[in-house]
């Protein structure tokens, strides 16, 4: 792809960008360096639960980098400690380690669980993952997805990931044996076409590892802090895993992540894991921020109230326009278009005159919709309203 940004050579080529380069960011809205607007609807792949540049983050980010930024991960400090508090207050877990991306956060999911398996399970690793799953790009992560060419990439790929299909019991049971260790699962498919869990399979999937005495493993990092209308998305299935991950949504925008384990399977020894920049208090300090923004009171029905609004739009747009309807939980939403042409709207949608709009389609079929926690009832219509004319437009 030719791109005419001045130094964007000096940038390596992982994925085709276009001709802007964004300069500003306030709540649902970004600015180029142009002066152009663009009203945001995947807010950095649900990263800014908040949008850009609240003030709780700039705040946070002022006062910590004033006081401390890394003492080093081999020394206690207050925001990692005040941090830990909170989410284990507020969860089924008793410990935390806090890592630097949602990748890194599952691979160090996937090193407790083998490390539980030598302990408790005579060497089980093996860890069950679904199809069109994603848990990262490290190679154990990568292993563990089921995106579908990604066996093929870096090969060979870590061993010990088979696949289950997602929403099937019996397709896991199938897979048991003797060196499983856990079951690994979004409660959102995200990136395989925001696809939920039904209640049944991740309740059964619950009482299937506890009655093999095996881990159930939640990745968070797209679905959690808030995102599907719960503080975890788990929570709205009324079950307790042994070992949950966030990212993206738990630093508002900046690096932070966390793995969770009740104390049972908290079993890492000294040297086992660790990190430069783990649990450092600039990112740690926003964590605190985030998570107050979050649990304040009346902020998770507002979420409710803004999910149940796109919904309704987006079934409105399906009926209007003979697409095949939406699905998803909380503001995690997709919009399925019986036609490949999300990328003709993606485009589209980006180049409207006056102001842009920013989606994604993660599959060729559909819209992916991850807005800021706390888009504004208009902006959330006013998105609506444009993608209207969008499809009438792109489906011609």
């Amino acid at each position: 792809m030719t791109n005419t940004v001045p130094h964007s050579d000096a940038l390596m080529e992982i994925t085709p960008r276009p001709d802007i380069v964004f300069t500003k960011g306030k709540g649902s809205w970004l600015e180029d360096s142009t002066g152009r607007a663009y009203l945001d609807m995947i807010q950095g792949w649900a990263v800014n639960c908040l949008g850009h540049c609240p003030p709780q983050i700039s705040q946070a980010l002022t006062e910590q980098g004033q006081r401390l930024i890394n003492p080093s991960p081999a020394f206690f400090n207050q925001a990692m400690l005040d941090l830990a508090q909170r989410l284990c207050s507020a969860s089924c877990f008793d410990r935390v380690f806090f890592a630097n991306s949602g990748a890194e956060a599952n691979e160090g999911a996937i090193k407790l669980a083998r490390k539980w398996g030598q302990k408790h399970r005579h060497g089980a690793y093996k860890i069950i993952t679904f199809d069109h799953s994603f848990h990262g790009r490290t190679l154990a992560t990568m292993s563990a997805s089921g995106k579908e060419g990604w066996d093929r990439k870096f090969a060979p790929q870590v061993e010990g990931f088979p696949k289950a299909e997602f929403n099937d019991l019996d397709s896991v049971k199938a897979l048991l044996d003797d060196d499983t260790v856990a079951v690994m699962l979004e409660p959102v498919q995200g990136e395989g076409g925001v696809i939920p869990a039904t209640p049944e399979f991740i309740q059964g999937l619950r009482a299937l590892t506890k009655d093999h005495n095996i881990l159930l493993i939640v990745d968070e990092v797209q679905s959690g802090m808030g995102r599907c209308g719960a503080l975890f998305a788990h929570q709205l299935f009324d079950i307790a895993p042994d070992i949950m991950t966030l990212g993206k949504g738990i630093g508002g925008g900046v690096p932070l992540a966390a793995l969770l384990s009740t104390e049972a399977v908290s079993c890492f020894e000294y040297g086992d894991q660790g990190g430069t920049y783990n649990g450092n208090p600039l990112m740690c300090a926003v964590g605190v921020a985030v998570f107050d923004a979050l649990t304040a009171p009346e902020f998770m029905s507002t979420v409710q109230t803004r999910a149940q609004q796109l919904s309704d739009g987006l079934l409105a747009l399906a009926d209007k326009h003979g697409l095949e309807g939406e699905r998803g939980l909380g503001l995690l939403r997709a919009l399925k278009l019986g036609g490949d042409f999300g990328p003709a709207l993606v485009d589209a949608a980006r180049q409207r005159p006056e102001q842009g709009l920013l989606l994604n389609a993660p599959r060729p079929n559909l819209l992916r919709f991850m807005p800021a926690l706390n888009i504004s009832q208009e902006d959330l219509q006013l998105a609506l309203q444009w993608l209207d004319v969008l499809i009438s437009k792109c489906q011609r």
